[in-house]
């Protein structure tokens, strides 16, 4: 228990008097913008496993893209990444940050797909209904059609009917 207690404090000690282990580069990237290049990486990153032929087609490495939109060079964004993630507390805070962000963006693209996807289907729906009605339409047009042919015809036989029998009358009346 005696050997316990002077490690303790010793370890305590030392904790406290945290001594940097990497120093900050000449020309430290700042936080925030590290945490936009971290989070540009991802995407690209992303990209590139779900659709490794777009990457091919741009002239530019998703590193060289980032070098170049940043305007930093491959030096500065290394040092500054090794100063960064010797501090794992502040590092994981950087991830977490990215990851609430990318997550936020996730959820604003499925609700937009979700909302097209519901305006699709609407479409679709008037486009069936108005397919629908013109088929009863049509066949209310070809009901019509049939009806008025009966009529048409049923008149004509009815005229002919009379003319037959103008003629039979007429045939008697003679005899």
């Amino acid at each position: 228990m005696k050997n316990i207690i002077p490690i303790f404090i010793l370890l305590i000690v030392l904790a406290g008097c945290k001594k940097e282990l990497i120093k900050e580069p000449k020309r430290l990237i700042e936080r925030e913008k590290m945490v936009n290049i971290m989070y540009d990486l991802s995407i690209l990153e992303a990209m590139k496993l779900e659709n490794p032929g777009l990457m091919d087609s741009i002239k530019y490495t998703s590193n060289q893209y980032i070098y170049k939109k940043y305007k930093i060079d491959s030096t500065q964004f290394a040092q500054s990444n090794i100063y960064y993630a010797s501090d794992y507390k502040e590092y994981e805070k950087m991830y977490n940050q990215i990851k609430a962000r990318l997550d936020n963006e996730k959820t604003q693209v499925t609700s937009l797909i979700r909302a097209k996807t519901k305006k699709e289907m609407q479409k679709e729906k008037a486009k069936k209904k108005l397919k629908e009605k013109k088929v009863a339409d049509s066949i209310k047009k070809a009901k019509q059609n049939l009806n008025l042919k009966k009529q048409t015809d049923s008149i004509k036989k009815a005229n002919q009917l009379k003319v037959s029998k103008s003629a039979d009358s007429l045939k008697k009346a003679k005899k």
